[in-house]
């Protein structure tokens, strides 16, 4: 099974406002450093190469960022251990605080690639039941063993 995961940020800006533009600047180098990762296996984006211009929600000043993992350290090593760790100490800057969950993390099938919907109801589920082996977050250490053995009660 391999790690997917679901991060949205509400950003303070257009994402042509000079007081973005560290954000953007940042989004292609770091997107490549995702790509060339290990474990990296996948990434939402558009023509562009990033998902800054797609609308997953009402509010279009919502960024969504989704991608597949081999695994939770494949997607830490990343995370904290590459020069995203550096835009991420940043993100008060571009994107106001959230009081829920604005990421989520599931595991799916090997050759599954998640849609859009499918990572909003994860992250919906997650924030209405918190912590799940059906949604997750870093707090917990849901093996595939753990969803593959939940049985989601509907």
């Amino acid at each position: 099974m391999k790690l997917a995961q679901l991060n949205i940020a509400l950003s303070k800006y257009p994402m042509d406002a000079p007081e973005i533009k560290d954000f953007v600047d940042n989004l292609e180098p770091v997107n490549s450093i995702a790509d060339q990762s290990d474990g990296f296996v996948w990434r939402l984006q558009d023509d562009s190469g990033d998902a800054t211009s797609i609308n997953a929600f009402d509010n279009p000043d919502m960024l969504i960022n989704m991608s597949v993992w081999d695994s939770v350290d494949a997607l830490k090593n990343f995370m904290f251990r590459t020069h995203h760790r550096e835009i991420m100490r940043r993100k008060s800057e571009w994107f106001y605080r959230s009081a829920e969950d604005t990421y989520v993390l599931w595991w799916i099938a090997d050759n599954h690639i998640p849609t859009i919907e499918e990572a909003k109801q994860r992250l919906d589920y997650l924030r209405h039941n918190g912590d799940s082996p059906y949604a997750f977050t870093f707090k917990s250490n849901y093996t595939p063993e753990d969803a593959a053995a939940f049985k989601l009660e509907v």
